[in-house]
């Protein structure tokens, strides 16, 4: 009688054993791939708007390499005062 509980117990366990790995084939693992595709193609835009803006930065300095002297100072001194507070 007990050998019939203990056969029985281990195939609920092997069930349940198959059912999480069809869960995890089906329905976990596509979603995690899903999911680390959109990260990368994120990835992807923010570095290119990051290339894109210090582009910007770098021609607005060509063009004007007195007023971001002047402006890079100004920082500086902000950043230093906020500092000693």
């Amino acid at each position: 009688m007990n050998d019939s509980y203990t056969d029985q117990a281990r195939n609920e366990i092997a069930d349940l054993r198959a059912k999480v790995e069809a869960l995890m084939t089906e329905r976990v693992t596509p979603a995690l791939v899903n999911a680390a595709e959109h990260a990368g193609t994120a990835a992807r835009d923010a570095s290119d708007q990051v290339r894109h803006q210090a582009d910007r930065v770098s021609a607005s300095v060509r063009e004007n390499p007195f007023a971001a002297l002047g402006i890079a100072a100004l920082a500086g001194f902000v950043v230093a005062a906020l500092m000693r507070r």
